[in-house]
């Protein structure tokens, strides 16, 4: 496999996760190519100088490419697994950002063998989402979990974590059934304990135009990751 220097990179999705990401990379590969739904959406991931080439045609933006990277909602994923193989060159690492891991790795099982499958999940985030929230610095000191197949060459588990490290990213080989049950209750569950909290304070305390006023930093940061984006966190949790 190329060297990641040396190596085309196609992010699908460009949200805050996918963003990140490719202007965490941009400068670290021969190219950053950003796929999109939407014009806006690669025009502001160019202006925000996070991508050299965009397209939203999925087929044009991985053509050529040596890597490609799935940075949308867990159940698009899968989907996008399911088509995205055979638009792939031969060789090419297929890397996920998606935050469970067992059904995205069956998934990534039934590729094409031409492609190389690695599944990921970068353990940071914010609870803002979409392009324009996008911070190249992201990733950084964060650890981010591969889980290779039974498929998955060692030069392509090799060049996973060199991308992992350019991000500036910490590498941790985790199977599946591991990485889900850790990350449902270290992560999935202080989510769901913040949206209780908030909806338990807005049904109590509402009606009084003095509570929010009372709201200091206890409240603010446990309820925080509340706010997260409702059809990723819906995803991860179905």
């Amino acid at each position: 496999m190329k060297a990641l220097a040396e190596s085309r990179v196609a992010i699908v999705g460009l949200g805050l996760m996918g963003g990140s990401l490719a202007g965490a990379l941009r400068g670290k590969c021969r190219a950053v190519v950003g796929v999109a739904r939407r014009d806006e959406t690669i025009a502001a991931a160019r202006a925000h100088r996070l991508i050299d080439e965009g397209t939203t045609a999925l087929a044009d933006g991985v053509r050529n490419a040596d890597i490609a990277i799935l940075a949308t909602p867990v159940r698009t994923i899968i989907d996008l697994i399911r088509t995205i193989g055979p638009l792939l060159p031969a060789g090419a690492l297929l890397l996920d950002l998606g935050s469970t891991k067992t059904d995205i790795v069956n998934a990534m099982a039934e590729l094409p063998p031409h492609v190389q499958p690695l599944g990921g999940h970068p353990m940071c985030g914010k609870e803002l989402s979409g392009i324009t929230a996008a911070d190249p610095r992201l990733y950084q000191g964060k650890t981010f979990i591969l889980t290779p197949l039974d498929r998955t060459a060692p030069d392509a588990l090799a060049l996973g974590k060199a991308l992992v490290a350019a991000i500036g990213a910490q590498p941790l080989v985790l199977e599946p059934a591991r990485h889900d049950y850790l990350v449902g209750v270290l992560s999935h569950l202080p989510y769901l304990l913040a949206c209780a909290l908030v909806r338990t304070a807005d049904a109590t305390t509402s009606a009084d135009p003095a509570a929010w006023e009372i709201v200091a930093t206890g409240f603010r940061d446990t309820s925080r990751v509340a706010a997260s984006d409702v059809t990723m966190m819906t995803d991860i949790l179905l």
